[in-house]
């Protein structure tokens, strides 16, 4: 992929990207790599008509293009431009429409994990003793700054990257959901650790 991450600054690339195939369509193709309309149907349950159109709009919007290395002339494969997705809460709460795509994208996001956990479970006895004991969750609270909050997602992020460098060639190595959520508790003070 060409770069890292797409800062969206348009509310209406992100309202494009926010639908909920189009989202899954960018995931697959960040996730697996280039394929085409048709494989993407495949996978996802869906037609090729319909994966062919949100593809064409995800690639005017940004998100996606032509996969330089086409396999032959009479497929078109498509791949993600760039691995991550990024965009200012508060220079996209500057209008409805902004509003609603990032905390639909926050609903995709929450959709993601609950599915990935729930394949976790129902899958439970067919993983090692050493995922089983690795995968989970923690729910600490603590009292943060939003300078605090925002330095500690750059940190993690990092930190998961050199992770994965370190771990590209490890055969236990797995596609793992991480998701980093920080919001603020009612309150004034918000409270503490429980």
């Amino acid at each position: 992929m060409d770069q890292e991450v797409y800062h969206v600054r348009d509310p209406r690339a992100l309202k494009a990207v926010a639908h909920p195939l189009r989202s899954r369509l960018l995931a697959e193709l960040r996730t697996d790599g280039p394929a085409t309309a048709t494989e993407l149907a495949a996978r996802l349950a869906e037609s090729s008509g319909s994966t062919s159109y949100h593809l064409r709009q995800l690639a005017r919007y940004g998100f996606v293009e032509p996969d330089a290395e086409q396999r032959d002339r009479r497929e078109r494969r498509w791949r993600a431009i760039h691995r991550f997705t990024s965009w200012s809460d508060v220079a996209t709460a500057a209008g409805a429409e902004g509003r609603e795509a990032a905390a639909c994208l926050r609903r995709r996001q929450l959709e993601r994990l609950t599915a990935d956990v729930e394949s976790f479970e129902r899958d439970r006895d067919l993983w090692s003793e050493a995922w089983a004991e690795a995968a989970g969750m923690s729910d600490l609270v603590v009292r943060l700054s939003p300078a605090t909050v925002a330095s500690l997602y750059e940190r993690v992020s990092a930190l998961l990257l050199e992770a994965e460098e370190r771990d590209r060639d490890d055969p236990d190595a797995r596609g793992v959901t991480v998701l980093l959520a920080a919001h603020p508790r009612s309150g004034p003070r918000g409270g503490g650790r429980e």
